[in-house]
């Protein structure tokens, strides 16, 4: 049987889906108060938890850091157009500099999108010169954030949840 459809029938499960509806809005909980809350023994819910991490649904635990209180208050969105030849470079590259905290293969024009985290803005053109040498960017500074980074919704939090169950059935 196939990952997706391991994951797939572990999330048609209420409890688990409750499960991480609770891990999701605190990590941290631990194995007993998650057995409590969801009215289940502690190794039945460590069991479901295992199992969700073994499907692929679960794929770690992060720790969340406000890169301003680590004194990276800058940051930037920077879009990398390769030169001919040079697409595995900029992979390479967006790889080992630490600024980089996200790259994304994209479609379109340009075909990287990268988010960078900088102490000031003077250190902007050190990293964009290093990818200068492998093609064309484009950057956008960010000014907020109006939604951060957040979990993916589940199934029952999904809008069209209820519609999909009916199509499926």
């Amino acid at each position: 049987m196939s990952k997706s459809n391991t994951s797939s029938e572990l999330l048609r499960d209420a409890r688990n889906v409750e499960l991480l509806q609770l891990l999701v809005d605190d990590p941290r909980m631990g194995t007993a108060d998650l057995a409590r809350r969801v009215g289940m023994s502690a190794p039945a819910v460590r069991e479901r938890v295992l199992r969700l991490e073994e499907a692929g649904v679960i794929r770690g635990w992060r720790l969340d850091l406000d890169p301003v209180a680590l004194g990276y208050p800058v940051c930037a969105i920077v879009r990398v157009r390769p030169a001919p030849g040079q697409l595995p470079k900029v992979t390479e590259l967006a790889r080992a500099l630490l600024q980089v905290v996200e790259c994304h293969r994209v479609t379109g024009e340009d075909c990287f999108v990268l988010k960078v985290h900088l102490p000031s803005i003077d250190g902007l053109d050190v990293v964009l010169d290093r990818f200068l040498a492998h093609g064309h960017t484009t950057t956008s500074i960010v000014q907020s954030t109006p939604v951060p980074s957040r979990g993916l919704p589940l199934a029952s939090d999904a809008p069209d949840a209820g519609a999909a169950r009916k199509r499926r059935r």
